[in-house]
């Protein structure tokens, strides 16, 4: 099999966004944060809201996962024996596993109060916006009803984008 030399080290299927993806995980995680304690009331906002925003997270992308079935892949490019889901939380948007984990990444930078985290977590939301439009290419080439369904669904925030 004779792969381009450009394709070679992203991996045919996309490897190289998982590479990508583990390591903005681990900056949101264990990265630097910020020092300085954010002052009351803001301190207990950022906790509620991050709280709720992590177990929406992981409601959202459990959903996603359950829904999936067999398809699940954390390549961004098909199975080739897949089939399209647009059930479930799939209704809701049309990447629901990438949007848990940045509600979840959203919501660990306001837990911890740290304007550091919440930067990588915007990273991270840059990042599932570039690997779901690559996905999203791929899956208009396999699926022509994804056309459709593009139109009706969003892509990673509900009821906004």
């Amino acid at each position: 099999m004779n792969i381009p030399v450009e394709s070679k080290w992203k991996g045919a299927r996309g490897e190289w966004y998982v590479v990508a993806q583990m390591a903005l995980f681990a900056l949101v995680i264990f990265g630097p944060r910020s020092v300085t304690a954010w002052p009351r009331p803001y301190s207990g906002f950022a906790l509620l809201a991050g709280a709720l925003l992590m177990v929406e997270g992981v409601l959202l992308a459990a959903t996603g996962t359950v829904n999936l079935g067999r398809n699940l892949t954390p390549l961004p490019r098909p199975k080739d024996d897949t089939e399209l889901v647009m059930t479930g939380a799939y209704r809701l948007v049309r990447h629901p596993i990438y949007s848990g984990l940045i509600s979840m990444g959203f919501g660990w930078g306001l837990w911890v109060q740290s304007w550091l985290t919440l930067g990588y977590a915007l990273l991270l939301y840059l990042f599932f916006e570039i690997k779901s439009n690559r996905e999203e290419r791929w899956l208009m080439e396999k699926f022509p009803e994804y056309a459709a369904y593009r139109q009706r669904v969003k892509k990673l925030i509900p009821f906004v984008r």
